[in-house]
């Protein structure tokens, strides 16, 4: 596959990740959170298993001290992000969780800093100053009442704490993989397990499902199978050939396009609000999460790529 080929196919990635924001916004009317969580990943858990196989059929089964990490993962990363990401737009819009879930890079680089004292550059300082300017304008509208009062949409928060455990999981993932020998994959695959068997628990117990399948409709049985194929299973698969021949780096900033279709699509598809604060707060963020995410690979990202190039 030639890097064009890939650059377009991360271009597309990117469309089908900010699809999600569309499709879990128009589901969200009719399941609750744990509900469709355990449904995305239900529908998506065969896929990423046939993929597992076909690829590294040799990590079918993770060893025994593989396990309790993976589980640990799973819970605050796959269960923990999409809890809060459904929870979300029940009560804001697609569009500023989308803002607010584009800072990920950035608040993995501050907790980077703070938890396992990685060295920050004044230029990638600058840019989680900046991208906390673009979040702050989101949430607030820069409307100082509302920082007084303590007034925030109450979606907007449950986005930014999707954000912490997505963060969370990626530091955690990364020295996991290095200290376990767990592949990318084989860290997905059963990330996705550990959600999907928690998470239909969890619903039974907190949520009630059977009364929601009263009024499935075809369309949203589509939004469901949109999010667990392309933007769950397909996307990934794009994103890990990516890395693969292009580098992190250089995929990472693929992301970056994300907020920019979902401003595109909700208004067009939502008829959510779209005005000139909500571009300049995106771009505010985008070129904030560009300068904070944009370091020299350290030596436990090399040490992953080696890991994941070995079983390649």
């Amino acid at each position: 596959m030639s890097n064009r080929t890939v650059y377009i196919s991360m271009v597309i990635a990117a469309l089908f990740w900010a699809g999600a924001f569309i499709a879990g916004k128009m589901a969200v009317h009719v399941f609750e959170p744990l509900t469709l969580t355990f449904l995305r990943f239900l529908f998506a858990l065969p896929l990423i298993f046939l993929l597992l196989r076909i690829k590294e059929p040799e990590r079918m089964i993770p060893r025994k001290e593989q396990v309790f990490p993976l589980i640990i993962l799973g819970i605050i990363g796959t269960l923990g992000y999409h809890f809060f990401f459904f929870l979300a737009l029940i009560h804001t819009t697609a569009i500023n969780s989308s803002l607010i879930g584009a800072t990920n890079p950035m608040v993995t680089t501050v907790l980077a800093v703070a938890f396992f004292k990685e060295k920050i550059s004044t230029l990638r300082l600058i840019g989680v100053g900046v991208s906390l300017l673009g979040v702050f304008s989101v949430i607030t509208g820069l409307n100082l009442q509302i920082v007084t009062n303590l007034e925030f949409n109450i979606g907007d928060i449950y986005m930014a704490m999707g954000v912490m455990c997505f963060s969370t999981y990626a530091l955690l993932s990364r020295r996991f993989m290095l200290e376990y020998r767990i592949s990318p994959l084989t860290t997905t695959a059963y990330t996705f397990l550990v959600c999907t068997v928690l998470s239909l628990v969890l619903s039974l117990v907190f949520e009630n499902p059977l009364e929601s399948l009263v009024m499935v409709t075809t369309g949203v049985w589509l939004e469901i199978l949109y999010m667990a194929v392309f933007a769950s299973v397909v996307g990934y698969y794009i994103q890990l050939n990516a890395i693969h021949q292009i580098g992190a780096p250089r995929t990472v900033m693929f992301i970056n396009l994300v907020p920019v279709y979902t401003i595109i699509l909700a208004g067009t598809i939502l008829e959510e609000t779209i005005s000139i604060f909500k571009f300049l707060s995106a771009i505010l963020i985008i070129c904030g999460v560009y300068l904070a995410s944009r370091p020299e690979k350290s030596y436990l990202d090399k040490k992953i790529t080696s890991l994941h190039d070995s079983k390649s």
